[in-house]
C-alpha cells in the first residue's frame, strides 16, 4: 500500500511540475501547441490552479482513503471473438473494456481506444494501482484490429505490455504528436504510426479520425513532462460521429469542437479520478454535463472509472453523480456493464449496474 501511494504521489508531481520553457530544436516546433521545449494547453483564464506538489505528496502518503475500491465484484460480461464477429457489420458498436479502454466495431472493422489490459496502471508489474476486474476478453482473444487510437502517454492510457503484444498485430496506430516515439520503443513499426496535431485528420478505410484539443498534460517519468502531445478524438464512421475526450479538464474547447463538427451521436467523456486539488486536468461530473451540452451530443457514455483507484473519491461517486445529473437534465445516459455492447443510434434500456454494490 505504501509503495502504491508513493507511485501515485510521484505521478501527481507531474501535474504540478513546471512546463518546459526555454528554446530548443524540435521536429514539432511548427505546431501551435509547442512552446519553448514542450507542448502546452490552449489558454484558459478560467483554469483553476493545482495544489502544491508537496501537499499532494503528503496527502497520498498520509491521507485516509475511504470506499475508493469496491468490496463486491464489478459485473463483467465475458466476450468471445465469435460474438464480436457476429455483430452487424453495417452498424457501429462500442464496448467498454475497463477504465477508458474501449473496443469499437466500426462498420465491420475493429478498433481500439487507449487499450489497457495489464493488471496495474504502473511502470512496474509488482506495484501500483491494481485493476478491480479482469477485461471482458483476453488480449490474446481479440479479433484482428484495423486501427488503434491513443489519447496520451500516461500509464493508464498507454500500457506498454499491451502495445508490445499488439505492435505487429494492429494494422495502424493513430496518436498525438511525439507519441510515435513511445510506440516505436514498444516495437511498433514506424510505417504503422500516424501522428496528428490538434485539428488534423487522417482516414483509414471509411473511418475518418480527427485529433482535437484537450486540457491535460503528458509524461511517463518525473523528467519528461509535456514532451508529447495529448488529445481528444473525433471518429466518423459512415453517417455517425463518436467523440472521445481522453483525459481533460473543462474548457471552451468542447464548445469549439461541437461547433466545428455539428454534434455527435455518442460522446465518451472521462468521468472519474477528479479532485479539487487538481481541478484543471480532470472534470467533475457537473463539468462533464456541461461538456456534453457544449459538444451537442445525443448520448453520454462516461469512461475513466470503475477499474482503478487513482484519486480520493469513492469508487462509485462518479457514476452516482453523473447518473443523477443526467436524469435531472433528461440527458440520455449510457452506463453499460464492462463487456456490454452498445450499438450507436440503437435504443437501449440503461441500468445503474453499480447500485447496491459495496
Amino acid at each position: 500500500m505504501i509503495a502504491t501511494r508513493l507511485l501515485l504521489a510521484a505521478a501527481f508531481v507531474l501535474v504540478t511540475a513546471s512546463d518546459n520553457t526555454g528554446a530548443c530544436e524540435s521536429p514539432y516546433s511548427a505546431s501551435p501547441e509547442f512552446k519553448g521545449c514542450g507542448f502546452v494547453n490552449a489558454p484558459n483564464p478560467d483554469a483553476q490552479p493545482t495544489a502544491n506538489a508537496a501537499r499532494i505528496w503528503w496527502r497520498f502518503l498520509a491521507g485516509t482513503k475511504t470506499d475508493t475500491e469496491p468490496v463486491d465484484a464489478i459485473p463483467v460480461r465475458p466476450l468471445t471473438t465469435a460474438q464480436l464477429e457476429a455483430l452487424d457489420r453495417q452498424a457501429n458498436h462500442v464496448v467498454r473494456l475497463g477504465h477508458s479502454s474501449t473496443l469499437l466495431k466500426l462498420r465491420g472493422k475493429f478498433w481500439l481506444i487507449d487499450p489497457m489490459f495489464s493488471e496495474r496502471a504502473s511502470p512496474f508489474a509488482f506495484m501500483g494501482p491494481k485493476r478491480f476486474h479482469a477485461p471482458p476478453i483476453a488480449l490474446q482473444q481479440l479479433p484482428a484490429i484495423d486501427g488503434l487510437v491513443i489519447s496520451h502517454d500516461h500509464y493508464d492510457h498507454l500500457d506498454a505490455p499491451t502495445i508490445e503484444y499488439l505492435a505487429q498485430r494492429v494494422a495502424h496506430f493513430f496518436v498525438p504528436l511525439a507519441v510515435g516515439r513511445r510506440l516505436r520503443s514498444m516495437g511498433v513499426p514506424a510505417e504503422r504510426i500516424t501522428e496528428l496535431d490538434w485539428w488534423q485528420s487522417a482516414t483509414r478505410g471509411d473511418v475518418q479520425l480527427t485529433a482535437t484539443p484537450s486540457q491535460h498534460f503528458s509524461g511517463r517519468t518525473l523528467t519528461d513532462r509535456s514532451e508529447t502531445l495529448w488529445a481528444s478524438w473525433v471518429i466518423q464512421s459512415g453517417p455517425q460521429r463518436i467523440y472521445y475526450s481522453g483525459d481533460s479538464g473543462y474548457s471552451d474547447g468542447f464548445r469549439k469542437i461541437g461547433d466545428r463538427f455539428g454534434g455527435f451521436d455518442l460522446a465518451m467523456l472521462e468521468n472519474g479520478q477528479y479532485d479539487e486539488w487538481w481541478p484543471s486536468v480532470h472534470m467533475t461530473p457537473e463539468q462533464d454535463i456541461q461538456a456534453f451540452e457544449d459538444l451537442r451530443a445525443k448520448v453520454l457514455l462516461p469512461v475513466h472509472n470503475s477499474t482503478f483507484d487513482l484519486a480520493f473519491h469513492t469508487w462509485h461517486a462518479p457514476m452516482d453523480r453523473i447518473a443523477d445529473l443526467a436524469a435531472a437534465k433528461q440527458i440520455e445516459l449510457a452506463t453499460p456493464e464492462i463487456g456490454e455492447v452498445i450499438t450507436v443510434g440503437q435504443p437501449r434500456t440503461n441500468v445503474r449496474w453499480w447500485a447496491g454494490l459495496k
